[in-house]
């Protein structure tokens, strides 16, 4: 069996120590080379392996057991940043999910919720005197006309706060990576505002800039005319102005990034109504523990994971599993916390609570999966690595350049800072994670969720799909299909209402499937008679009086003469793949009910879709040739693979990969594990097996084949989405260093295009928050979603998955 590295952790660590994952949130980082040396910094530690996320502004950190997380943020602080365990997440509150979701939205929370309000506060003023300050400097320098005698004294009294206040954080970063011979997107702000405010200050006061009745034009291009003084206070204040803006607003469009976790992490009801004899009373989720029983009234929210107990409603799951169409729940439904109670008045019992819930498994596995790491990522960031000290290289040299072609000194200082300017790192670290955090988001919203970046990588590469049949393209339970009646018997809905009395008594699959279809009809157990005299007949059926009459439900026999009507009904159930059963009213035969695995109702679609986006379907089971051609014939699947043991299904995905095919296998039983684990990517459905689950790439938590289609254009859009942004974010670079470098860019247009740059990335991004699934046909609404769980131990009532009906 091949292997894989999980996308969403890191890489492994020494084989020879044990090791273990600390998460730790990363303060001061603020472009891509900042992650660069986070990473190298802690790799430098034996043992140890990090990836650092720009956009999350945290490190998943592997690491032997010899290593405490102490020494790990000793090792950070030495690399110039701050580092924090995150507030230990318990998964019993709404409040812990909410802090979890919120500190993927910080890069430089160091003291908790109130710190973070302080400094945002902070930045905010610093933002808005820099603005008052700046902006009476640019438009004097902007504007010939309105340069009054003395005006340049004023700007440089202007000018000299912001250069020294306004910029104080990137001057105090640019210091500290100095002091650690680091250099990142702070040294080449510093370095630029630095240059052209003590350039003015020369020319100001020895270079005769500062004589009165001075006028400077302006123009977009830094040219200088020999015989007129200039001064660049107008860069010095507009480069921290611009960078302060566009750092704000690229931190609110990043906190919109992590909207979709945020909402996850709220959908949890704060307080319950616990049922107990003594009377209802309010306790918080907190205090709520497995078995109690709480009441849900109309418009409430389910606390928690649970069965319900008594009434009946349609629950709207659309915020938890991306279903829009309400779900009807009655006595003995698998309920999931987050639901919102639509109808009427529900007991239920919890079955789940805390981290064990299936809403907090879900907002941990995208805080995990938002932790990785693409490899287009990853070569962004080795770029960022060498990119600062490539571009101060590139500005000395051009400064060089200027002064030894004959250059006057303020248009060699212009272009050596426009350089330092326009040059912009941080768009090269924020292009993959910010889509990546986007549509991590947006899948766990319509039911998909992705592991890590590299999990989207390969399933843009899927040319082939190995399809599951039992709880994967089918619903995995049994249900009446058809009833067929003799000429001269009772009418069909007769025949199914005696057959479910009898059937009432009997724990057997196909018994449930008959009583629920009849509990539909006659409107709940009040309409089914009762039943006297029952008898179960092991391998062949039951037995009972019903009303008067001896009636009997049982498999037919081989070669057994029935009326006309009733053998071709069973033939057509033969053909079907179903299961037959024969209805005997005194000892006559009257009826015959077809019983059966059914299709999901988008199944077909779903193939259709998947063969459109250039995805050929391949149907592998374990049942028999029969029932697995019947079913792919409904399905629409041309290749079948049929009778397949788990081993055989494992060695099919080997085939298929031999021959250089791209295999995604998408399952939901113990049986798919090792095939899901083989292929190049793996989806299990929410309600298979941990097994399952646990070796898949992409959970399918909307229990809904469209969701792997979903998942298919979701992540083809996410791509595209990356690798705009990153054509962006060399382009912008590769083309506006040369213009600045030659002189043909204004330092202070080059400060605002560098802050739009980065601002242009992550707003890109968001982009994919508005992803809707397109193209859809209106179907039947799916079953109610239980956790994998509770699916688990309803499939163990309901008997083995690939042969449910063998003892009957």
């Amino acid at each position: 069996m091949s292997e894989r590295p999980d996308a969403a952790s890191p890489p492994p660590g020494p084989s020879d120590a044990p090791a273990r994952t600390t998460d730790l949130l990363i303060g001061g980082m603020t472009c891509a080379a900042c992650v660069n040396r986070v990473e190298k910094k802690l790799a430098r530690v034996e043992g140890v392996s990090a990836t650092v996320n720009l956009a999350t502004g945290t490190a998943r950190v592997c690491h032997p057991e010899n290593v405490t997380p102490d020494e790990l943020i000793a090792t950070v602080e030495r690399a110039g940043y701050t580092a924090e365990l995150p507030a230990p997440a318990t998964g019993t509150t709404d409040e812990d999910l909410s802090s979890s979701a919120d500190s993927t939205d910080s890069t430089d929370s160091t003291d908790g919720a109130d710190g973070q309000g302080r400094e945002e506060a902070g930045d905010l003023e610093r933002l808005f005197v820099t603005a008052v300050l700046a902006v009476p400097v640019i438009v004097l320098s902007m504007v010939p006309a309105w340069q009054f005698d003395r005006w340049q004294q004023v700007c440089f009294t202007l000018a000299t706060p912001v250069a020294i206040w306004g910029a104080w954080p990137f001057h105090q970063r640019a210091l500290r990576g100095l002091r650690h011979a680091a250099a990142t997107m702070d040294t080449l702000v510093s370095l630029g505002v630095l240059a052209s405010y003590a350039w003015s200050a020369y020319a100001l006061f020895w270079g005769g800039a500062g004589l009165p009745g001075m006028r400077m034009p302006f123009s977009l291009l830094p040219s200088a005319d020999d015989g007129v003084p200039h001064i660049y206070l107008e860069a010095a204040v507009a480069v921290p102005l611009f960078v302060l803006i566009g750092r704000h607003l690229e931190a609110r469009a990043r906190h919109r990034s992590g909207s979709a976790l945020r909402a996850l992490a709220e959908l949890g009801a704060k307080d319950v109504e616990l049922r107990e004899p003594g009377g209802n009373r309010r306790i918080p989720v907190a205090a709520l523990t497995t078995g109690q029983e709480f009441v849900v009234r109309p418009g409430e929210k389910v606390a928690t994971d649970g069965v319900v107990v008594e009434g009946g409603s349609a629950l709207d799951l659309s915020l938890v599993t991306g279903e829009s169409v309400p779900v009807e729940v009655t006595p003995g439904s698998a309920v999931v916390g987050g639901a919102v109670n639509a109808g009427g008045l529900l007991v239920v019992r919890a079955t789940a609570v805390g981290a064990d819930t299936q809403l907090a498994r879900i907002t941990r596995l995208v805080t995990e999966a938002q932790a990785g790491k693409a490899g287009m990522q990853r070569l962004a960031d080795r770029v960022a690595g060498v990119f600062v000290p490539v571009i101060v290289a590139i500005a000395a040299t051009v400064l060089s350049f200027w002064l030894g072609a004959g250059a006057a000194g303020e248009s060699a200082v212009t272009a050596a800072v426009a350089v330092l300017v326009v040059a912009c790192p941080c768009a090269l670290g924020l292009a993959t994670p910010t889509a990546f955090l986007v549509a991590s988001g947006r899948g766990a919203q319509l039911g998909v969720l992705v592991r890590g970046p590299e999990a989207l990588e390969r399933l843009r590469r899927v040319d082939t799909a190995v399809l599951d049949k039992t709880g994967t393209l089918t619903t995995g339970r049994m249900s009446l299909v058809d009833v067929g009646v003799a000429e001269d018997g009772p009418e069909a809905k007769e025949v199914l209402r005696l057959a479910a009395a009898v059937e009432q008594g009997s724990e057997h699959p196909i018994g449930r499937a008959v009583v629920a279809a009849a509990r539909r009809d006659e409107d709940g157990d009040s309409g089914l008679p009762g039943v006297t005299e029952f008898r179960a007949h092991p391998g062949e059926g039951v037995s009972g009086q019903v009303e008067g009459h001896q009636v009997r439900v049982r498999r037919p026999r081989p070669s057994e003469p029935l009326p006309d009507a009733l053998r071709r009904a069973r033939d057509a159930a033969e053909r079907a793949a179903h299961t037959a059963v024969i209805v005997e009213l005194d000892d006559r035969p009257v009826g015959l009910l077809a019983v059966g695995d059914t299709l999901r109702p988008t199944s077909r679609e779903a193939v259709e879709a998947m063969r459109a986006l250039g995805i050929e379907p391949v149907l592998v089971t374990g049942d028999g040739t029969t029932p697995a051609r019947a079913m792919a014939e409904r399905a629409g699947i041309e290749r079948v693979h049929a009778g397949v043991t788990p081993e055989g299904k494992e060695q099919i995905v080997t085939a298929l990969r031999a021959e250089g095919r791209c295999v995604a296998v998408i399952g939901d039983g113990v049986n798919d594990a090792a095939a899901l684990a083989t292929a190049d990517l793996g989806m299990a459905m929410g309600g298979g097996t941990d097994a399952a689950i646990g070796a898949a790439d992409i959970t399918l938590v909307r229990e809904d084949m469209l969701a792997v289609v979903d998942a298919i254009r979701l992540t083809r859009r996410t791509l595209s989405t990356i690798r705009a942004n990153l054509l962006w974010a060399f382009g912008y670079n590769v083309v506006t260093v040369p213009l600045a470098a030659t002189g043909w860019l204004n330092p202070m247009v080059a400060a605002a295009a560098m802050s739009a740059s980065s601002v242009l990335v992550v707003t890109n991004s968001l982009r994919l928050r508005a992803y809707a699934p397109g193209g859809r046909q209106t179907g039947t609404p799916p079953a109610p979603l239980a956790s994998h769980d509770s699916a688990v131990a309803e499939r163990g009532r309901t008997g083995r998955k690939n042969d449910v009906l063998s003892d009957r």
